[in-house]
């Protein structure tokens, strides 16, 4: 899912908004009324930093994300006062099989390092048993959200692109012996 949309495998765009938007609103819809009427759950929704910003070069992944932030936010704030809550787990870059997926490793958003699953995943966890509306795990998933306040809209897009071009690790140089000719 990594490039321009217009190149982009349409099938797979779809099935990523499938997953991402349609499932996980029909998921909650299906199980919420049961919560509510026992006045006791919670709901954890898997988001992203990537979906507090356009993403060109993601432009469907990270728009999808916006769609489970901004639910997910939206549910907690109705939510208040039931017994049921809302949480949206909203990482950076988490060491997954999702970068080779996304075909996303080679990014210089992955180059720039990772969370880890089960620190992302613990963190998830705490903030959903907490009732919070939101777990943003990892130094770097908050330094990036700050860094959405200060930047222009431009800005934000400008960086997210070069962000999420590929950019295949360098190797180490070859170490050759040379002949000398004795010349």
């Amino acid at each position: 899912m990594n490039g321009p949309f217009a190149d982009s495998d349409l099938g797979r765009a779809l099935a990523l908004v499938q997953v991402n938007v349609a499932s996980l609103m029909h998921l909650t819809h299906l199980v919420l009324p049961a919560m509510l009427a026992r006045r006791s759950g919670r709901i954890l929704n898997i988001g992203s930093t990537a979906g507090f910003q356009p993403g060109p070069g993601m432009a469907v992944y990270y728009a999808s994300k916006a769609f489970v932030n901004s639910f997910t936010e939206a549910l907690w704030h109705e939510l208040r006062g039931t017994g049921v809550t809302a949480t949206v787990s909203a990482p950076g870059a988490t060491a997954t099989e999702f970068g080779k997926v996304a075909g996303s490793a080679e990014s210089r958003l992955f180059h720039l390092g990772t969370t880890s699953a089960p620190d992302v995943a613990a963190h998830a966890y705490r903030a959903m048993m907490a009732g919070r509306a939101m777990s943003l795990p990892g130094w770097r998933a908050k330094l990036g959200l700050q860094m959405l306040r200060i930047g222009s809209r431009a800005q934000v897009r400008g960086f997210t692109a070069r962000l999420n071009q590929i950019e295949p690790r360098k190797s180490k140089p070859e170490i050759t012996a040379r002949s000398s000719s004795g010349s």
